[in-house]
């Protein structure tokens, strides 16, 4: 059994939540799951016993409930049993037409942080999925600050998402054991004062931001080129899409966040800096979670050819992370088990788009997913 809590129970989580019950029942097969049913830890073991946010909307309605905003098919009967607590907002919704209110505003953040962490005692889980909001932040590399932050209640400084990470290391401190999957540009793989912590605690941290669309799309068209030597001479990647992320990422402090993983790819894949643009460009409301995506590469060919892709595609933005959080968390059961503290570049490389830690960078994902497979215990499908 991997017992899960989804802190952010939005579009990604609702849609994780629904697929994992269904499979269970029998009206889904494993599309979209990169490892299938492959590993030792099956998908029908998953169980969410866990959700935290922070929309008054969602606050003390039962899984069941919420899940109807975001599925319009029939709901597993299932989820009614879980409810969604209250979590830690920081600001993670600011300036969203939401309604929100975090534990923060009715106590301090060490004393937020020790609520959950007894909760999560009780609740037990194995892994915790971080899909908040993107957040505008700055990164810490030195756990003496992280934890004074927290101790001196610096609500300017944290993210939900970094306050959350510390309590789950704190969690895994005294429970011998869990894993932390950072689905979000916040940085906390690629954030030394959160690997730190993690190798004292027990913590494994997988991330950051899941890599689900024109990104991982975006690194094999560039190793194709590279491989053929081909020199490309400019890279534009745009998407738009209509769901809470979207909108969110209208504020320019938070596009920043999603840019630079987003971005990070480039350098690290042709070994040089080739001029590039590649960031969420817009929101449109009436494209729901259904996003559109464009690429437009130039590069040089033989005898001085310059040769254009073009591509343009649509596609459902959340179904894509959460068939990569199916594996997250069984991978993220198994890393607990094997006693691999801190993070997992193997699992990083082919599921993030900018993967922990930070000295490693992006790889062509036929590579990644190669190296992921051997991690898992699998047999290579291609090597």
């Amino acid at each position: 059994m991997v017992r899960v809590i989804i802190l952010g129970q939005g579009y990604v989580g609702s849609v994780f939540a629904t697929g994992i019950e269904r499979i269970k029942k029998g009206d889904l097969g494993y599309y979209g799951i990169p490892l299938g049913n492959e590993l030792p830890v099956k998908v029908e073991e998953i169980e969410v016993v866990g959700s935290y946010d922070v929309d008054k909307g969602k606050i003390g309605k039962n899984l069941h409930e919420v899940v109807g905003r975001y599925w319009e098919g029939e709901i597993p009967g299932s989820l009614e049993s879980i409810v969604v607590r209250k979590g830690i907002h920081l600001g993670s919704l600011h300036n969203l037409p939401i309604e929100a209110e975090g534990l923060e505003e009715e106590m301090t953040l060490k004393e937020a942080v020790e609520k959950i962490v007894d909760e999560w005692k009780g609740l037990r889980p194995d892994v915790i999925v971080n899909l908040c909001t993107t957040e505008a932040f700055e990164p810490f590399n030195n756990k003496e600050e992280l934890i004074d932050a927290i101790e001196n209640d610096d609500r300017e400084r944290l993210t939900a998402t970094q306050v959350y990470a510390y309590a789950a290391s704190l969690y895994a401190k005294e429970v011998g054991g869990a894993a932390f999957v950072n689905a979000i540009p916040t940085l906390i793989a690629n954030d030394n004062a959160f690997l730190e912590l993690a190798k004292e605690s027990n913590l494994v941290i997988f991330g950051d931001d899941g890599a689900t669309g024109a990104t991982p799309l975006t690194a094999d068209i560039l190793a194709h080129l590279a491989q053929r030597n081909r020199y490309v001479k400019r890279v534009a990647q745009f998407n738009i899409g209509g769901n809470t992320d979207f909108l969110a990422l209208t504020n320019k402090d938070r596009n920043r966040s999603k840019e630079h993983t987003k971005s990070s790819v480039v350098k690290d894949i042709l070994g040089y800096n080739a001029p590039h643009y590649i960031k969420p460009t817009g929101y449109l409301e009436l494209l729901g979670d259904r996003k559109f995506i464009a690429m437009h590469i130039e590069y040089v060919s033989f005898n001085g050819a310059i040769d254009e892709l073009i591509i343009n595609g649509r596609i459902n933005d959340s179904p894509a992370l959460a068939g990569l959080l199916v594996d997250l968390v069984r991978l993220g059961k198994m890393a607990v088990e094997r006693g691999e503290w801190g993070t997992v570049y193997e699992v990083n490389t082919f599921y993030m788009k900018n993967p922990g830690p930070a000295e490693k960078g992006n790889i062509p994902r036929i590579i990644a997913y190669e190296k992921m497979r051997l991690w898992a215990g699998l047999k290579p499908r291609w090597l």
